[in-house]
């Protein structure tokens, strides 16, 4: 049967069960003295419980002994409670030892994944959906923890096993022998299992992953989902992901669950081998009724050992899989190389030097390209939708990996690739067209990036990108808080909020993606006249589609298919009347005030007229 979207992720990897191993034997290393312990408690804990058939056989081969009988019993039930209570005890302190080493791994576990995907550069997500991210760490974290629990008891049921085997084959070693030649078949009814639930855990997981992933998406997407009326088709489409991790955990759960009645079937024959050649041995003579019933009620006690060893590998392979999938995210490698020079101070010179870069290998988006910026220039990048512009900005800001040579981009004459990425971004600001905002306080918002920012300089932002007066209107002023994404707050608002927070790092480099396209006029004029502000003393990298952001910079860029079609002011690239003139006159032009003017309606320019 074939699924939809269950594929392996491209940074998946195949480990083998020793490679797997291995490495979570690793992650034990700082536990070994509290490995040491438990494995200690459950040697006393295994005695302790198959002891308790010795101590009955002895009751069994003294029954005849009248002068001895009742204190010998009272002996045994004095011991057999001592021994009780030691197996309680320590069974207790196995549990407590074990659920903090468990809780410390899913820790770690979580913070090196989340660690991991912070490294990735930005075309790792949009490869892989949020969603089934989330679900390595959290689903799959939990199952490495429960494989854990899993393998202690699989490793006190082996305890027990042994302790309670020797006594029988000291006993009878015929009886025993004929009983144990069956077991091996039953392991091997187990392991033959292995690769069957190994790929079916496989499927579940990523089945889970997918409903995980379309929740996600879903809840992001909801104010759109509910404007177009797609309620019932997204229920749909739930349906048909829900229905199939429905199906893949059906298949699973039959998987694992064939191995029971197999099972049972093997153990009533162990069963009926003991009762018909103990039987015939206690008929003979040639064992004692105490002995005999020591080898039968040790083979009860093995029932359950087997069981959870049984049970075990089906459910440690739920475990690997799940360590498969953490580990194959954890190295997943990021095509971001990061060196470790530091600018004490960026003047801000960028250089562009035969960039070659693609999103999609054979279809680039810049060949050869070359563009220099001086330190302190205003510049802005303009072109039509996909001409490269916002590509040029995350490259800049490091987020994408280029395809071409180390010295293609440079900063202060220092390859960018050299650079330490945090103290880097520390003196690059970007203001895109979308705001994000954190479901935080307006301060903690505003001082993201600088979190010992003063009282006093939050508010000297803000006034700078004109936000201050309506956050001080508000009930609790810069302890506002906006909210998931900032949903109390209009666009224009999270935008100045936005700005302020860029402004507070005080950067050297400024990127300006579109960042007024969201707001209305009233708020653009005020962003602007922070914007003016901002660009004196730093280079800045305007990407815009209005007008009122290019018309003072030093220098336009026209970019059209990744190439530079033109550059120069606005008055110089109007007077050429080349691609910046048809694009000014197609884009810009009903932006200017002549144009609003010469177009203003009649009505409108007699009352005017009136008025004066």
């Amino acid at each position: 049967m074939t699924y939809y979207g269950l594929d392996a992720e491209e940074y998946d990897r195949i480990y083998s069960d020793k490679e797997l191993i291995s490495r979570i034997i690793k992650l034990f290393k700082p536990y070994r003295k509290s490995m040491v312990i438990i494995i200690v408690f459950m040697a006393i804990n295994s005695f302790s419980f198959g002891a308790l058939p010795l101590l009955t056989r002895e009751i069994i081969e003294r029954l005849d002994q009248s002068n001895y009988i009742i204190p010998f019993i009272i002996l045994i039930i004095l011991v057999s409670l001592g021994l009780n209570l030691l197996y309680f005890i320590f069974t207790v302190l196995v549990r407590a030892i074990m659920f903090r080493i468990v809780s410390e791994l899913s820790y770690e576990l979580r913070f090196k994944l989340n660690y991991a995907i912070l490294l990735q550069d930005l075309s790792f997500f949009d490869k892989y959906p949020t969603g089934k991210i989330v679900s390595r760490i959290n689903n799959d974290g939990t199952r490495f923890g429960e494989m854990i629990n899993i393998s202690v008891n699989g490793l006190a049921s082996l305890l027990i096993l042994i302790v309670v085997i020797i006594p029988m084959l000291m006993i009878n070693v015929l009886i025993s022998c004929i009983i144990f030649i069956v077991l091996p078949f039953l392991f091997l009814l187990t392991l033959s299992f292995r690769k069957i639930v190994r790929k079916k855990t496989l499927l579940g997981q990523r089945s889970l992953a997918n409903v995980n992933a379309f929740v996600q998406e879903t809840m992001s997407g909801i104010q759109i989902a509910k404007t177009f009326r797609q309620e019932e088709k997204l229920l749909k489409e739930f349906e048909f992901v829900n229905k199939q991790n429905k199906k893949v955990n059906i298949g699973k759960d039959l998987a694992m669950n064939m191995l029971w009645p197999l099972i049972n079937t093997v153990i009533y024959i162990l069963y009926g081998i003991f009762l018909y050649f103990g039987g015939n041995a206690i008929f003979l003579q040639t064992i004692s009724v105490g002995d005999w019933y020591l080898i039968y009620q040790s083979f009860g006690l093995l029932f359950n050992p087997l069981i959870q060893l049984v049970n075990f590998w089906p459910q440690f392979q739920q475990g690997l899989s799940a360590a498969e999938r953490i580990f194959s995210l954890e190295d997943a490698e990021a095509d971001i190389d990061e060196g470790d020079y530091v600018f004490t101070n960026i003047k801000g010179k960028i250089e562009l030097n035969n960039l070659n870069f693609s999103y999609i290998p054979g279809n680039p988006i810049f060949e050869n390209f070359n563009l220099t910026i001086e330190p302190g220039e205003s510049v802005a990048i303009v072109g039509h939708t996909g001409a490269g512009k916002t590509t040029l900005a995350r490259i800049l800001l490091r987020l994408y990996e280029f395809q071409s040579a180390d010295d293609s981009v440079k900063i202060d004459g220092k390859s960018i690739r050299d650079l330490k990425l945090n103290e880097y971004r520390r003196q690059v600001g970007y203001i895109g067209q979308v705001p994000f905002l954190w479901n935080d306080t307006i301060e903690n918002n505003i001082k993201y990036g600088l979190p010992n920012a003063s009282h006093e300089e939050i508010l000297s932002v803000l006034k700078q990108s004109g936000g201050v007066e309506w956050v001080e209107d508000l009930d609790h002023g810069l302890n506002t808080q906006i909210m998931e994404r900032g949903k109390v707050l209009s666009m224009g608002q999270k935008q100045l909020l936005v700005f302020a927070r860029v402004l507070l790092q005080n950067p050297s480099i400024l990127i300006l993606d579109e960042a007024t396209a969201s707001v209305d006029p009233f708020t653009e004029t005020k962003i602007q006249e922070a914007m003016e502000k901002a660009m004196e003393g730093r280079t800045t990298i305007v990407i815009a589609h209005r007008l009122v952001t290019v018309r003072h910079v030093d220098r336009i860029i026209v970019l059209d298919n990744g190439r530079i079609m033109e550059e120069g002011n606005h008055l110089e690239l109007m007077k050429k009347g080349g691609y910046y003139a048809k694009l000014y006159n197609t884009y810009f032009k009903h932006q200017s005030y002549e144009f609003l003017e010469e177009h203003k309606p009649k009505k409108i320019k007699d009352f005017e007229k009136s008025k004066v």
